[in-house]
């Protein structure tokens, strides 16, 4: 069964103050959505969930990845990157899982932007204008903080009892003004080998 998008959406979010002061390389923030109709709603208890999945889990991904690249204007651009879903309340949390938690999902972003760090996540569930949070993280470096942001957001009609929302996000930057360091300094602080943080 194919996908159904009843809509999609592309916002972009320029910061160029933080904590009163400009910056100097002004954090660009993107994302792309779509709200579709919940293939599993409405069904009672689904065992399977792999031929809806194996249908829309590849359309979403190739669709939301172009309007990322296109509003950033190449996958090289993209710094940091994440995913997420907000399932309707008819649905459940495993429902908006499924569509996001998949490399047929999540390779196609992977690629169009060369990135090496997993995508960073969130699904939750809520009614129309809930929060859209979309955790960012370097795609290509986990342990640096600058990157690690979260996109908010929410869409004043969705997800519907039956729908859920899909989400991509991206950043051109970090945030401004950054101060905290990176994992690995604190590493080095605690004495623990930044190649092998485990001790392993």
């Amino acid at each position: 069964m194919a996908i159904q998008i009843r809509k999609t959406g592309l916002q972009i979010e320029t910061t160029l103050i933080e904590g009163g002061k400009a910056a100097a390389v002004p954090l660009k923030l993107f994302t792309a959505f779509a709200v579709v109709k919940n293939p599993w709603a409405g069904r009672g208890f689904v065992d399977d969930l792999k031929p809806e999945i194996h249908a829309g889990a590849p359309v979403l991904g190739e669709l939301l990845t172009k309007m990322i690249i296109d509003a950033v204007g190449s996958g090289e651009a993209v710094e940091g990157y994440g995913k997420s879903a907000v399932v309707g309340l008819d649905g459940e949390i495993e429902h908006g899982s499924a569509l996001i938690h998949t490399l047929r999902f999540g390779n196609f972003y992977r690629q169009a932007v060369g990135a090496k760090s997993y995508l960073a996540f969130c699904n939750t569930r809520g009614p129309a204008n809930a929060p859209i949070m979309i955790p960012l993280m370097d795609k290509n470096d986990e342990g640096r903080r600058s990157h690690y942001l979260t996109i908010q957001t929410s869409i004043p009609d969705a997800p519907a009892a039956d729908e859920i929302v899909v989400a991509l996000g991206a950043s051109i930057g970090g945030r401004p003004h950054h101060r905290i360091g990176d994992r690995y300094q604190d590493l080095k602080d605690l004495g623990q080998d930044v190649a092998n943080p485990a001790g392993v």
